[in-house]
């Protein structure tokens, strides 16, 4: 019994690793690529760049953005366990999550005072050199779909 009860443990230990082994490293400097990239009707920025760290399950995203002559720097850490973290993000509370689906990550950014919600789900090229960020945006007057590739630096 005790033998089965350690090859059973083992089993999972190794079906742990071999899960955490499927999940890609978003970890990197992205670029965006403009030529790319879909911003539908909204301007497009004329710079982005995204710095991600991973160790899962702690996860910051650094982005930093230029558009109409003016920077912004927004800087996200979270865990990708789903737990929501209390954020302020230009000036505003924000909830922000994320969460692993396959080898997808999806984060989520919820500023209620702004009405604005961002949905923002990641995925890397099998080559691990594009990062293709597909963003929903739900604000009052409508939502928006957004497409952001990147190009790894």
């Amino acid at each position: 019994m005790q033998r089965v009860l350690v090859l059973a443990l083992s089993m999972m230990a190794l079906i742990g690793m071999a899960r955490a082994a499927d999940k890609p490293n978003f970890s990197g400097e992205w670029k965006m690529n403009a030529a790319k990239s879909n911003f539908g009707q909204l301007p497009a920025p004329t710079s982005f760049v995204r710095k991600i760290k991973l160790a899962d399950p702690s996860l910051a995203i650094i982005e930093e953005q230029s558009a109409g002559g003016a920077q912004s720097t927004t800087t996200r850490r979270v865990t990708t366990d789903g737990k929501a973290t209390t954020l302020e993000l230009n000036g505003l509370p924000a909830m922000c999550s994320a969460v692993w689906d396959g080898s997808d990550i999806v984060a989520t950014t919820a500023m209620d005072s702004a009405g604005l919600k961002f949905t923002d789900r990641m995925a890397l090229s099998a080559d691990g050199k594009v990062l293709t960020s597909k963003v929903k945006i739900a604000t009052p007057q409508g939502d928006a779909d957004l497409v952001i590739v990147f190009d790894r630096q």
